[in-house]
């Protein structure tokens, strides 16, 4: 067997059943690029990126992460169709069966990291097939210095093998690709797909049950930034709801874009790196994404300007998911060790496609609980001509998929946290439509909303007057530095004020339908923050 580039001397992937005829360890990123191209998988963009096509699977599939079922985890995992059940048996007969399939083939490992605060160091090793993977990992997790990698054992391991294809009959999954988690033998192996995300929220989901289940640490899907002076403000969003956009602030060092814990006196990053999407990219849009485009980023599953290298950001014939997985310090002001202190204000940002929530609000801890474990935001259809109708979407703590315990476990740490904090802030923001649903509203201004934040950040929202909203009972301010008082209490926006009241009746029934799942775990204080609904 042939070993190239830096480990512990004491490493042996024999130890693990693994016999591969070459290991490539700890590769330098300008090395897996080259190895990239010369073995035909991927190219070089005019930026200076490479460039790869992940095949089949262009996104996450949730339908296929299964989840160990063993002494370990049978009472705590909250088992739904989020969280499948896997036997051991059929774990171990996949393992057995990929370790197998990866004899006398040349891989790829990297000795990683997650958890920038030292007190949760989470040290990983990923077993690749491919050197564009092992750059992914090496731009998304954190980087051990080379003595580190020297003496560093590894807590979890990831096998990932996309041309493993799974037998169901055999190995329990449900078709040929799976990601499957072993919290007792601390493993992760993904199989069938290359789609680079699955290692991502892999380590993700696992810190999601180690972290609040044995430490006591909120573990939290959102982007962090901090100011001058050292004010820390974190950013929760589903999709579309402006959470890297607004976090991406030049004023402000950035944390992290996605993944952070919350612990004792300290806001953490998980990551290494950043994963962000580039569909309609452009230098004037996001121009910190843009220019991290860069050497040893990797960009997924884009096209070229026809003859040229030269990435086409607008075209989403592959996939809508492109992506660009690349190392924080790419980020210009990014935060190095990405650690701040407690945050001073936490901002809950919803797309509101109907034109109901007010575009800055005020929450009390009962409903900063209540709308974490909610994670609302509306898409508009737009898929068929002609559809127009608003589509309301709830994703607990705003990451459903990736959360191994229940979702009031999440609120109820949220909720410790701002009873030690009581001088923390929690806003909904609003980035959605204002004056009526989509198609009669108008989409909230970008400058507006930034606006609002920085107001709320710099403690000009601390004594003006706040109104409640009759269904909701938010907080709703009357004034705000460069913005428009009428806007800020959404009913006056609305021509038809009993139409405003009646849908704003319909919006607030879908919150509490959709808490219906949770609401046998949910304390007192959760439920009694419900919208008032007649």
């Amino acid at each position: 067997m042939q070993e190239i580039g830096i480990k512990n001397p004491n490493a042996n992937l024999a130890s693990i059943g693994i016999n591969p005829s070459k290991v490539n360890w700890n590769l330098a990123p300008e090395e897996l690029t080259k190895q990239t191209v010369e073995l035909g998988q991927g190219s070089i963009t005019d930026m200076g990126a490479l460039a790869v096509n992940t095949g089949k699977f262009t996104g996450r599939s949730p339908k296929d992460k299964l989840t160990v079922k063993d002494e370990k985890t049978e009472n705590s995992v909250d088992w739904s169709d989020i969280n499948i059940a896997i036997s051991p048996a059929h774990f171990d007969k996949i393992y057995a069966d990929m370790t197998a399939f990866l004899g006398g083939k040349e891989v790829w490992v990297r000795d990683a990291y997650a958890c920038a605060d030292p007190k949760h160091r989470l040290n990983i090793r990923v077993i690749n097939e491919a050197p564009w993977a092992n750059l992914f990992c090496y731009d998304l997790f954190l980087r051990p210095t080379e003595d580190e990698v020297k003496t560093q054992e590894p807590e979890w391991i990831i096998l990932q093998a996309p041309s493993f294809l799974a037998d169901p009959a055999v190995h329990g999954t449900r078709q040929a690709n799976f990601t499957a988690v072993n919290f007792t033998k601390k493993m992760i192996l993904i199989g069938g797909s290359a789609y680079t995300g699955e290692m991502k929220k892999g380590i993700f989901g696992v810190l999601n049950y180690v972290l609040p289940h044995e430490k006591g640490v909120l573990s939290m899907h959102c982007s962090a930034n901090e100011g001058k002076d050292g004010d820390v403000a974190l950013f929760f969003g589903l999709s579309g709801t402006g959470k890297t956009t607004l976090s991406a602030d030049p004023n402000r060092k950035l944390i992290g874009d996605d993944e952070h814990g919350w612990d004792v006196g300290s806001v953490f990053n998980f990551e290494g790196g950043c994963y962000a999407k580039c569909i309609d990219l452009t230098a004037e849009k996001e121009p910190e994404i843009y220019s991290a485009i860069k050497p040893n980023a990797l960009v997924e599953n884009t096209t070229y300007l026809e003859g040229t290298t030269s990435v086409n950001f607008a075209d989403g014939s592959i996939t809508e998911n492109t992506r660009v997985a690349y190392p924080i310090n790419h980020i210009n002001n990014a935060k190095e060790p990405s650690i701040g202190g407690n945050p001073q204000n936490i901002f809950f940002l919803t797309c509101d496609a109907y034109g109901i929530l007010p575009p800055i609000s005020r929450l009390d801890k009962g409903q900063a609980m209540y709308s974490f474990i909610s994670g609302y935001t509306a898409k508009v259809a737009g898929t068929e001509v002609g559809v127009t109708e608003p589509q309301a979407t709830f994703s607990a703590c705003f990451g459903r998929a990736f959360l191994p315990l229940h979702p009031t476990k999440y609120a109820e740490l949220l909720g410790k946290k701002l009873d030690l904090h009581p001088e923390v802030k929690v806003y909904l923001i609003n980035t959605g439509w204002s004056g009526g649903p989509y198609g009669v509203g108008n989409r909230m201004k970008l400058s507006y909303t930034r606006s609002m934040i920085t107001a709320a950040m710099n403690g000009q929202l601390d004594n003006v007057e706040y109104v409640k909203h009759p269904i909701f009972g938010f907080d709703m301010p009357t004034t705000c530095p460069d913005v428009p008082s009428e806007i800020l209490v959404p009913i006056n926006t609305w021509s038809d004020k009993e139409e405003y009241t009646k849908k704003a009746k319909e919006l607030a029934a879908m919150f509490v339908k959709n808490f219906e799942k949770y609401a046998d775990q949910a304390n007192a204080e959760i439920l009694a923050a419900a919208p008032k609904v007649d």
